[in-house]
């Protein structure tokens, strides 16, 4: 970091240097002429627009995974509902009813919890008493399906929850809302003072797009919280499966938890 700033500081005072003194020797020019503003805003604006689309794109990518995590979760733990049925009753019936009670912790705790980056433990208590089921089945072919199931639930939880944190830094985004408006304002400096309505909704339009773009990419960084966010359909979907296996499979026996998830007073 030092070294780039450095370089930079280098680079300024060498240009500097030499307008002072190699360009009356280069060029036969007055010294009032140059560059104007109006020149130094096109590469400005490019820079800016630049920036926005790598971060937009990137933002963008964090916002794919956490979609991916979600439904790859939410295929493991219906898969896990279904290999359930190969395991002696009393398993089935652990299984079933954690994975369901599992399924309304995310929904009703976690999910609501990941719009500020965080997670939490509610599921976790659903997914220790499934490992806790499967040491009652070892040694039999639906242990290691069991387990497959139950790893792959795992890992793509930890994914959802990494990706449920930023993964654009606040300084890249506030660095870009200074460049935004140092950007729109020397915009508005190379103004003509006189018949400029069409440059001044042309002005408008750009700061608007440059906006938008900037507001989509602080919703998209955030997945699961904001306008554009991963809704939990999937694991929603697999909630109420699960409850209709445990339901099928086990008339008359309530699910060990209340409609957030939480365990239930014995």
């Amino acid at each position: 970091m030092v070294l780039v700033i450095v370089v930079a500081v280098l680079a300024l005072l060498a240009g500097l240097a030499a307008n002072r003194w190699l360009r009356p020797r280069l060029l036969n020019v007055d010294d009032t002429e140059g560059m104007a503003v109006k020149d130094l805003v096109g590469p400005l604006l490019t820079m800016t627009i630049l920036l926005l689309s790598f971060v937009l794109v990137t933002a963008n990518g964090s916002y794919g995974r956490a979609e991916n995590a979600a439904r790859g979760e939410a295929r493991a733990l219906d898969q896990l509902v279904e290999t359930a049925d190969y395991a002696p009753k009393a398993e089935q019936a652990v299984v079933q009813a954690d994975a369901a009670c599992y399924a309304r912790a995310v929904v009703a705790q976690e999910w609501p919890a990941m719009s500020d980056g965080n997670g939490s433990t509610a599921p976790s208590v659903w997914s220790t008493d499934l490992r806790k089921s499967f040491k009652n089945v070892v040694g039999q072919p639906v242990f290691g399906m069991l387990v497959a199931a139950d790893n792959k639930r795992s890992d793509e939880r930890d994914e959802r929850l990494t990706q449920a944190s930023s993964s654009i830094p606040s300084t890249i985004f506030w660095f870009l809302l200074a460049t935004l408006v140092i950007t729109v304002a020397a915009l508005g400096v190379c103004l003509p003072r006189k018949n400029n309505r069409g440059q001044l909704i042309t002005l408008i339009v750009i700061t608007a797009l440059m906006t938008t773009a900037l507001l989509i990419i602080r919703d998209v960084d955030r997945p699961f919280g904001g306008v554009i966010d991963v809704a939990p359909t999937a694991i929603t979907d697999v909630q109420h499966q699960a409850e209709r296996d445990f339901t099928a499979n086990h008339p008359g026996t309530d699910l060990p938890c209340d409609v957030d998830g939480n365990r239930r007073a014995t």
